[in-house]
């Protein structure tokens, strides 16, 4: 049997939707990381042969201790970023996530749930993931 031969990718984020909020975190304020200090959504880069998928629920394990199944994802779309590498970007509705199942990992400051229409307007927040997650809203008739 053939196994399924993945295309290269760089890394996939999260956007968790609790009713008409967004599950941010606040990077941590370092000023040789990316963005520093600035709100953010889950996720990072691909460790080995991960798929999109798992590598955004390791991600988010790791960084918030939350353990997501697939079928809570109601948006996935692949984008280039600057060097044209691949990275996945998933939505996902979960409006019964409890705060007590939310611990801050290693990385970051704080977690917060955020008005989804403050993230995709706030200074503060990562412009790619702002940009990306009202691109994701409107597709999905969501109002924010």
């Amino acid at each position: 049997m053939m196994s399924k031969v993945l295309e290269p990718f760089h890394g996939s984020k999260i956007a968790i939707l609790r009713h008409a909020e967004v599950l941010t975190l606040l990077r941590d304020d370092t000023p040789t990381i990316p963005f520093p200090n600035m709100w953010d959504l889950p996720g990072g880069g691909r460790e080995g042969c991960e798929s999109p998928f798992a590598t955004v629920a390791r991600e988010l394990h790791e960084e918030l201790a939350i353990k997501i199944d697939p079928s809570k994802i109601i948006h996935h779309r692949v984008y280039l970023n600057a060097s044209a590498l691949r990275v996945h970007f998933y939505v996902a509705r979960w409006d019964n996530l409890s705060d007590a199942a939310i611990h801050l990992g290693d990385e970051g400051q704080a977690w917060t749930w955020m008005p989804i229409a403050t993230f995709v307007t706030h200074e503060k927040a990562v412009p790619t993931f702002r940009e990306r997650l009202h691109h994701a809203v409107n597709d999905l008739g969501i109002t924010p």
